[in-house]
């Protein structure tokens, strides 16, 4: 599929990560594999045991660990290009490498970096984050999953709800309260092995992202080593806090990604479609939806790529990554919703992407801190 991106301001490096990345899934997540992980809800395992093999999953880690010390924008370019290609491909590697996997670097002792990491980076395990709960999604002080201290392990009881990726994952960053009437001031996260007794978890039917699917996590004694307590006791909502940049970041270019995937698969069906002896292309109405979608799909590109920047050069941009989180992921389902508008009857059924489209980034406004919330730290950053 034909694309009319031209990736401008990237080094040599960062076109020879997208260029190599697009390469590689084309090879082992083509369209039709995609169809048919997507109809049986089938994780990627080929397309992320491809990217750990070659390298990519170690992209943000540092090399003493078995990264390559990454930029972020280098990650940016990375997690377009995922997000291009198939938006499950990116939730594949973006749960496991950046939303858990940075609490290791970013938390854990030496000890845990050492053990995990490199394994991590190379592809050979997965991570989820279990951090949401039936009454504490968004306000992540509230959670009642307690871990109490018992010797020289932790024991912890509770569930979580909506963990992305925890029926495949190897390991769990798991968020729990260690000071139960402390607030946010009483939160603690352990690594925890999935296998551990104790743990069941149970997968959700979702409407969309079918292979990167969310699932509840129940917890029943289950007992941890201390010594897989990421940081301090009752002091993890500092090292929470602390990865909240790169994660929108990386939603915001992953969601960037997507929107150009849906701009090209539009423009392919639209230059093929025939009505009244010719392409709908040549309708100004189509013309003018396309061109919006477009616009749409830079917009979204433009902020990912300048708090990566803002990043690189050492800044702390929260209100600038909300704002990128907001208006990729807003674009990516407005342009999915023009796509279907265009497909007209054809996009209401199952034989074209498009539906998939629009049925998978729906999620996008309300994932990772839902969009009402990121106005609320804008506001709140603006004085308001």
């Amino acid at each position: 599929m034909k694309t009319s991106f031209e990736p401008f301001g990237l080094n040599e490096h960062q076109r020879m990560i997208r260029e190599s990345v697009l390469k590689l899934l084309a090879d082992v997540l083509p369209r039709q594999r995609i169809k048919a992980l997507d109809a049986a809800g089938e994780f990627p395992h080929e397309a992320y045991q491809a990217l750990g093999k070659a390298g990519w999953m170690g992209l943000p880690f540092p090399e003493d660990y078995g990264g390559s010390g990454g930029s972020n924008k280098d990650l940016a370019v990375l997690a377009e290009a995922l997000g291009q290609h198939y938006g499950g491909a990116a939730v594949a590697y973006l749960t496991s490498v950046v939303y858990a996997g940075m609490h290791l670097l970013h938390s854990g002792s030496e000890h845990i970096k050492r053990s995990y990491i490199p394994r991590l980076a190379s592809g050979e395990i997965k991570l989820a984050i279990a951090m949401s709960e039936p009454k504490g999604g968004s306000d992540v002080a509230s959670i009642s999953t307690r871990a109490v201290r018992d010797g020289d392990a932790y024991v912890i009881d509770g569930s979580k709800i909506y963990i992305t990726n925890a029926h495949v994952a190897d390991y769990l960053v798991v968020v729990a309260k260690t000071k139960p009437d402390a607030g946010h001031r009483g939160v603690s996260m352990f690594l925890v092995d999935a296998r551990t007794p104790g743990i069941t978890v149970r997968p959700l039917e979702m409407l969309g992202r079918r292979t990167t699917h969310a699932n509840e996590v129940f917890f029943d004694a289950v007992r941890v080593p201390a010594d897989h307590l990421l940081g301090e006791e009752n002091a993890a909502w500092k090292g929470l806090m602390k990865g909240l940049n790169m994660e929108r970041m990386c939603i915001a270019a992953s969601g960037a990604g997507n929107t150009q995937a849906i701009v090209d698969y539009t423009v392919d069906y639209a230059t093929q479609r025939l009505q009244f002896g010719q392409p709908i292309s040549h309708f100004q109405v189509i013309q003018h939806r396309i061109v919006d979608m477009r616009i749409l799909a830079e917009t979204a590109r433009l902020m990912s790529y300048r708090v990566a920047d803002m990043l690189d050069a050492g800044l702390d941009p929260v209100l600038e990554t909300s704002m990128a989180k907001i208006v990729a992921t807003d674009n990516n389902f407005a342009c999915a919703n023009l796509g279907m508008q265009i497909f007209g009857g054809a996009g209401y059924t199952m034989e074209y992407d498009i539906q998939m489209y629009f049925r998978d980034s729906r999620v996008g406004p309300i994932g990772a801190g839902t969009n009402e919330i990121q106005r609320n730290i804008i506001a709140k950053r603006m004085g308001l």
